[in-house]
């Protein structure tokens, strides 16, 4: 990956989500932003609930164990759980919080192609690419050429090409 960056900035990656459970598909994307990114960190930041869809299935003291348990072994991904200092799940809030405590820092945020798709129904969507770098990943079923993909200007969105973990919560939930 071509890198043209400000160094003056310490660069980390947000990926943020219910992790109701967290999995090695969440695992890999992180080492791969970690390694194509040429990321310093980063931080997992455990939502109370998203707003698009139902109540998590795990408590988020259970969600946060598990995930810690996960990266123990990976000194550059942090579990983190700002819900209770930002009073939301909104992606918009926790962004600028972060920017706001951190004003030397470069934000990548990493999502899956899945909800790229989604990414209009987000509160304050179009206030995102200006908080930080939209990071899309590969997943099943999706595709980048998405509407939203569309709607977003390419100086805002970095497209990961890696391989597909088929894999998510939805999915090792229904063999609970």
């Amino acid at each position: 990956m071509k890198k043209n960056r400000n160094k003056n900035y310490t660069e980390i990656g947000i990926l943020g989500g219910t992790f109701d459970p967290p999995h090695i598909g969440h695992l890999y994307i992180s080492k791969v932003a970690l390694k194509k990114l040429k990321l310093k960190k980063i931080l997992w930041v455990i939502t109370k609930k998203n707003p698009l869809k139902k109540k998590p299935y795990l408590s988020e003291k259970i969600r946060i164990k598990l995930s810690k348990k996960l990266t123990k072994n990976n000194k550059k991904i942090s579990v983190r759980y700002y819900n209770d200092k930002i009073k939301s799940s909104s992606s918009f809030k926790l962004l600028s919080y972060i920017k706001n405590k951190n004003k030397k820092t470069k934000i990548f945020f990493l999502i899956g192609a899945d909800n790229l798709k989604k990414f209009h129904k987000w509160k304050n969507w179009k206030k995102i690419p200006k908080l930080a770098k939209i990071v899309v990943f590969p997943r099943s079923g999706c595709s980048f050429a998405s509407i939203m993909a569309k709607k977003l200007s390419k100086k805002y969105v970095i497209y990961i090409k890696s391989k597909k973990k088929n894999i998510s919560s939805s999915l090792i939930r229904k063999f609970w």
